[in-house]
């Protein structure tokens, strides 16, 4: 191997964007339930109170989360035990498998309780796969990018996240402006899944054919259980994962008051459909951009800094910002307070994804991001938009998502100075790497 290029022969731009690929259908998969809950909550859990059926849809997103765990430990320990390739290949199939179900099911009028049994079951597999790909693809990306630029390289891992918002928003809106409000809250949602779904053979088919990453200088050790990689993992690198589950917590709660916001607009500020449908386009567009601009940051500046300044602009802009929206709930400052909140989150989660593998050996890399990360979004993730909205039914106080943003907001920037600095570090030393 080149002692310059810490890249394998075979790995290039075509590798890498197949990963990025496939982490984007995923999380368009998983986050078109968030853009839809409210229709979801209607189909799936009829009440006479809308906001009853609309905290039931929010506590079926939650119920995705709680499998996000285990899907890491065990995905994620595969990804390390055996390779990124297998284990990003059963992650698209889970996930088509979830999909399949919401987008196939009946709603309750039809088949009653059986609807909700069904639902309920796809969310649970959906986050296990999506619990497990985050630490497969994240490591792959680190481990085939040249030293200087792991930063820029591992940062499309957050901004594919931000292509599938930004997809979902855009067909959303469209689809909202054929069909009209009524159709898409009655049907117009399950065609999100069946376009997702629709993709899913060619992720499987660009996976199939990737290269194994240089990370691995040796045979992978198939031999070593799961759970000797997470008793490892927690013996030897405990404080740090205590550190980074709060800076992912922090970075959660913002992401998911960002994919909030279209509920946000409709449910309490009183927009339409079609503008509040709309709101995701400024998410993606911020979440599509800034975390490259993040990763480019981190390899030039250091991980450290983009960690802790984006998040206390957060921290300082976040009750200034819903305050502003409330005195003018227009669209357009419905849009621009996403697009601001997104893209300084965006920036600090691109340096976040590569600080944490970049502290862990080959051996524990994808376990670990995958346990601490999924970890932190099934606590926070999957409560987030339900507190945030039930706070605001039980209160009155439309600022509580400010609120809450700004708490954690706080939490993470005082951990993230707590974490050490990575740029420059030599990756797998001890496997041929170079700095």
């Amino acid at each position: 191997m080149d002692a310059r290029n810490p890249v394998r022969p075979g790995l290039d731009r075509k590798a890498v964007g197949a990963v990025v690929l496939g982490n984007a259908l995923e999380f368009y998969d998983f986050t078109v339930y968030a853009f839809f809950a409210k229709a979801i909550g209607e189909a799936f859990f009829p009440a006479s109170d809308a906001s009853h059926s609309l905290l039931a849809s929010l506590a079926l997103f939650g119920a995705g989360y709680v499998m996000r765990p285990i899907g890491g430990a065990l995905i994620g320990a595969l990804a390390d035990r055996s390779g990124r390739k297998p284990a990003m290949l059963v992650t698209i199939v889970l996930m088509a498998l979830g999909m399949l179900m919401l987008a196939a099911c009946p709603g309750t009028t039809q088949i009653g309780g059986w609807a909700q049994g069904i639902v309920i079951v796809a969310r649970l597999i959906q986050g296990l796969a999506l619990g497990g790909e985050v630490g497969p693809s994240t490591a792959y990306l680190l481990e085939a990018a040249p030293a200087k630029h792991r930063g820029f390289v591992t940062s499309w891992q957050i901004a594919s996240q931000g292509c599938a918002a930004l997809f979902a928003g855009l067909l959303a809106t469209a689809l909202a402006l054929t069909l009209g409000d009524a159709a898409m809250a009655a049907w117009g949602w399950r065609v999100m899944f069946l376009v997702g779904l629709a993709v899913v053979p060619v992720g499987l088919v660009i996976r199939s054919h990737l290269p194994e990453t240089g990370g691995i200088a040796r045979e992978p050790d198939a031999a070593s259980s799961t759970g000797a990689v997470i008793g490892r993992l927690l013996r030897e690198h405990g404080r740090l994962l205590g550190l980074t589950f709060l800076v992912v917590a922090a970075s959660t709660v913002s992401n998911a008051v960002g994919t909030n916001m279209p509920v946000y607009a409709g449910a309490t500020l009183g927009l339409s459909e079609t503008a509040a449908t709309a709101v995701p386009i400024a998410l993606g567009l911020a979440s599509v951009a800034f975390p490259l601009l993040g990763g480019f940051l981190a390899d030039r500046y250091g991980r450290r800094p983009v960690m802790i300044w984006p998040r206390a602009l957060v921290l300082v802009l976040a009750v200034p910002a819903f305050a502003w929206l409330l005195r003018d709930p227009s669209p357009l400052a419905v849009y621009a307070v996403t697009f601001l909140l997104s893209a300084l989150s965006s920036i600090n989660a691109a340096a976040v994804i590569v600080g944490i593998p970049e502290s862990l050996p080959r051996a524990v890399r994808s376990s670990g991001l995958a346990i601490v990360y999924a970890l932190a979004v099934s606590v926070f993730g999957g409560s987030t938009n339900y507190v945030i909205n039930w706070l605001i039914t039980a209160t009155g106080d439309r600022m509580a998502p400010a609120y809450y943003l700004a708490a954690f907001s706080l939490i993470g920037t005082a951990a993230a100075w707590l974490l050490p600095e990575t740029r420059g570090r030599v990756l797998d030393a001890g496997q041929g790497r170079s700095r």
